[in-house]
């Protein structure tokens, strides 16, 4: 065999694989790129670290329904994990979320431990979820009862409560809890409804500002009463609302009753927040209305104070 024969040989193998290594690095950056653009989706998808969507991708060979299913799986793991180690840490902080329907209205009230995590997108998703499935347990179990229906929800009632996704909410606590870091609780819930000719009168003190189907804030209101001049209900509702956020009454009273002074806390003896001069008795006169039941929450407050 010439020299002549064996180097050429020689660099024609060597060309060969030059150019099976080039073809396979270039497959390698088309699947580097198709990598990337699987993270910036799976990381708008669920909102987990960068570090965790490249570990599920990783580990699901780029399967993206599988990466989120299991990142979803570990944050409910690593959620109640936290929550647990969280427990009996104080959360006084939150916020009130009130949800207005048809002829219904819930009013919530969720805790945090501090005002920072309050302002939190989260956890304000969090309030209008536990608002949301409030309403539809209260409409699931009432829905043959007529008349005038309320529900009040604490403890173990309001952490069974399934949320649209079919989750528990206890569930979604503790998922939350894990990805704000805080201890959370939900801490009680109120639905009402009413027949077509009463009425049912709101106000959220505080409020959180781009929160539009859910109404959030640090005091809130419901407030039942017939009558009120024809379409000048939702104004006479807000403004008893108000009274009753700023009054703090805790029971309803007779129209006839005399005021007993600035220590008066039954509601209709009051004098009125919106005018001074009257009582919220005399004010509902001249409303031709009558207020017929009522519920106050205010965030934080403890159980001496909700009982004043």
């Amino acid at each position: 065999m010439s020299f002549t024969f064996l180097f050429r040989t020689i660099t024609r193998d060597l060309a060969k694989v030059n150019t099976c290594h080039l073809q396979s690095l270039h497959t390698g950056l088309q699947l580097l790129a198709a990598d990337k653009s699987l993270l910036m989706k799976l990381r708008k998808n669920t909102g987990y670290t960068f570090i965790n969507c490249k570990k599920a991708l990783m580990k699901f060979d780029n399967d993206l329904t599988q990466a989120e299913t299991w990142l979803n799986e570990q944050a409910q793991k690593e959620g109640w994990n936290k929550a647990n180690k969280l427990e009996g840490r104080k959360a006084k902080e939150g916020l009130i979320g009130l949800f207005m329907g048809d002829k219904a209205a819930v009013m919530v009230e969720v805790n945090c431990e501090t005002d920072f995590v309050a302002r939190n997108e989260k956890f304000q998703q969090l309030v209008k979820e536990v608002a949301l499935a409030t309403l539809a347990h209260h409409r699931n179990k009432t829905q043959s009862q007529g008349g005038y229906v309320k529900s009040v929800l604490v403890g173990d009632e309001l952490n069974k409560l399934s949320l649209e996704a079919g989750a528990s909410l206890s569930d979604r606590v503790a998922l939350t809890i894990g990805r704000l870091g805080e201890n959370l609780s939900v801490r009680r819930a109120v639905a009402v409804g009413v027949p077509a000719e009463w009425n049912i009168g709101s106000y959220v003190h505080g409020g959180v500002s781009g929160q539009t189907e859910v109404a959030m804030g640090r005091y809130g209101a419901l407030v039942v009463f017939q009558g009120g001049e024809e379409g000048e209900q939702e104004v006479l509702g807000r403004k008893l609302g108000q009274h009753i956020v700023g009054e703090s009454p805790v029971s309803l009273g007779n129209m006839d009753d005399l005021p007993c002074g600035e220590s008066e806390t039954r509601l209709l003896p009051q004098t009125f927040l919106g005018d001074p001069s009257r009582t919220v008795a005399q004010f509902l006169k001249g409303q031709q209305a009558r207020v017929l039941d009522f519920v106050r929450f205010q965030c934080g407050e403890t159980a001496s104070e909700e009982a004043k």
